[in-house]
């Protein structure tokens, strides 16, 4: 389990009408507006030609025309495992891509696709694909329940989200089962005090990996986040429009600037809010994210009116004493140290459920019991009331170790626990260990140390970065608009706490429905506030 990528109930959701409303922003303007776009222009509008080809790379040989001229069978949308059938508005279709593009003409593996049309059929802008995260969250699952907060977009835009290869539809990739799940989070300690925990933190990861390549061998080499945005193009392609509307949160980000590096001709109005950093490798973002989530400690016990040394102090205190003595629950089983922290993170990630936080932390503090926290580790970690899980960690944790070089050891971990620890009492020492467990002895190479997101040429990118951000912290929003390059990256600050601004902040609501739908681009270094 990885503290940033979970796309969780909230996480899943974030800016939209499913979360509680935040305090609402007002916004502060630069004094120098920038040149916009015309109204009248169509980012998405169908091209002439069904099969316009993609930019290409020198690695990603042409794409036969079978591929690139697909027409969707859109027909009504079945259950989701595990879920509901959307509405009637929606339909779904299966677009066919290269398992490796290396070998274009070779094996194809199916994406998911859903879409909900847009309503003013003569003012059609085109189609507006969407990423809310993860890695590994199902598009096709999330869209038609957050969809309720796009409803401006929708008005002219078809809305559509996907599946990305390794998840759930989308060849999704299995590692383990039920059973073998429950059984690490009850008994590997993601904090190890001594040898024997420390051994077995490190199997357990390289046995997560093996359970990977058993039940998922053929396609775990290729789910990587280069490869999904290869598949975004050909998904432009097959939809009809000249170039890609994309809106993109949390990982989201990573795979639009991915998108904006190697196709830079054909981005069109992109959003990417709550950005990952594209200049962090494994252990940077490890420690941004302690920084992040502690920032976000700190900030609720602020708002509680409490000192926030001393509250993380009592936290860190608590933490310690269910790792040596982990608390009883209504449903037999123990909430232990590992859970209890995830419980912890889960709340933070929206301001809207600090209330929870603070139910949960009284109750473990003074009734001595850990529903609450249990109730919220479960959510992020995917458990249902009947004790299945969904596989959006399997996904999460191939697409990131596909994509990642990195492969720190234990004893590289350990040396990071002083630093670590003293960024965050709380999360320090939980982020410093998952460096080396999450890719322990992973059964595929990685790609690169960090993302490549420079993209001279492409038309502007709202990048989106909030300032209590515990995830994907502030700063990475600026070092993506950096990365894209001058006239591309284009930033926006929220003054706010959460993960996402859209939905949450009027004033990013509005700056960005007016990108969308007018084409008007904000001035660089706008506030929200």
């Amino acid at each position: 389990m990885r503290v940033h990528g979970r796309t969780h109930r909230a996480v899943a959701l974030t800016g939209a009408a499913l979360l509680a409303a935040g305090a609402l922003a007002g916004c502060s303007t630069s004094p120098e507006p920038t040149a916009s776009a015309k109204p009248s222009e169509r980012p998405g509008s169908p091209s002439a030609t069904a099969a316009t080809p993609p930019a290409q790379t020198p690695k990603s040989p042409p794409l036969p025309a079978s591929l690139t001229s697909q027409h969707p069978d859109w027909k009504r949308c079945k259950a989701p495992a595990g879920g509901t059938a959307p509405g009637s508005g929606w339909r779904c279709a299966t677009v066919d891509v290269p398992l490796d593009y290396a070998q274009p003409a070779g094996e194809t593996i199916g994406i998911a696709l859903i879409r909900k049309e847009a309503r003013d059929k003569s003012g059609r802008l085109g189609s507006m694909l969407f990423n809310f995260g993860g890695p590994g969250g199902s598009g096709v699952d999330i869209l038609p329940r957050a969809a309720g907060a796009y409803g401006n977009l929708n008005s002219r835009y078809d809305l559509v989200s996907f599946d990305p290869r390794g998840v759930a539809a989308s060849a999704g990739v299995n590692c383990r089962t039920d059973k073998e799940q429950e059984q690490a989070y009850r008994s590997v300690d993601m904090t190890p005090d001594t040898a024997a925990e420390e051994a077995a933190f490190i199997k357990d990861g390289a046995d997560f990996g093996a359970g990977c390549e058993r039940r998922s061998a053929e396609v775990l080499p290729h789910v990587g986040t280069t490869n999904a945005a290869r598949d975004l193009d050909v998904i432009r392609q097959v939809l009809g429009d000249k170039k890609l509307s994309y809106f993109g949160m949390s990982y989201g980000t990573e795979l639009g600037g991915t998108y904006a590096h190697l196709f830079p001709r054909n981005v069109g109005r992109t959003v990417l809010d709550a950005v990952v950093d594209p200049t962090a490798d494994g252990v940077g973002h490890a420690r941004n994210q302690a920084r992040g989530f502690q920032r976000a400690l700190e900030n609720y016990l602020k708002d509680r009116g409490q000192d926030p040394k001393s509250g993380t102090e009592r936290i860190a205190r608590l933490l310690e004493r269910i790792d040596k003595n982990p608390l009883p629950t209504s449903t037999g089983r123990m909430l232990n140290e590992s859970l209890a922290i995830t419980g912890i993170v889960t709340p933070l990630y929206s301001r809207s459920s600090w209330p929870n936080l603070t139910e949960a932390l009284d109750e473990a503090e003074n009734g001595r019991t850990g529903n609450g926290l249990l109730q919220l580790a479960d959510s992020y970690n995917g458990r249902d009331e009947n004790g299945h899980y969904d596989t959006q960690n399997h996904s999460q944790r191939a697409i990131s170790c596909a994509d990642s070089k990195a492969r720190p050891t234990a004893d590289e971990a350990r040396a990071l626990l002083p630093e670590f620890s003293e960024l965050s009492p709380v999360f320090g020492p939980f982020l410093a260990w998952d460096t080396a467990g999450w890719c322990a002895q992973w059964p595929v190479e990685g790609e690169h140390d960090t993302p490549e997101a420079s993209a001279p040429g492409a038309g502007p990118v709202l990048v989106i970065g909030t300032t209590g951000d515990p995830a994907t912290p502030y700063e990475g929003a600026r070092k993506m608009a950096d990365e894209l390059g001058d006239g591309v990256g284009i930033m926006l600050t929220n003054k706010g706490e959460g993960h996402g601004a859209y939905g949450e902040s009027e004033c990013v609501t509005s700056i960005v429905d007016t990108y969308f739908l007018q084409g008007k681009v904000p001035a660089d270094g706008k506030t929200c506030s």
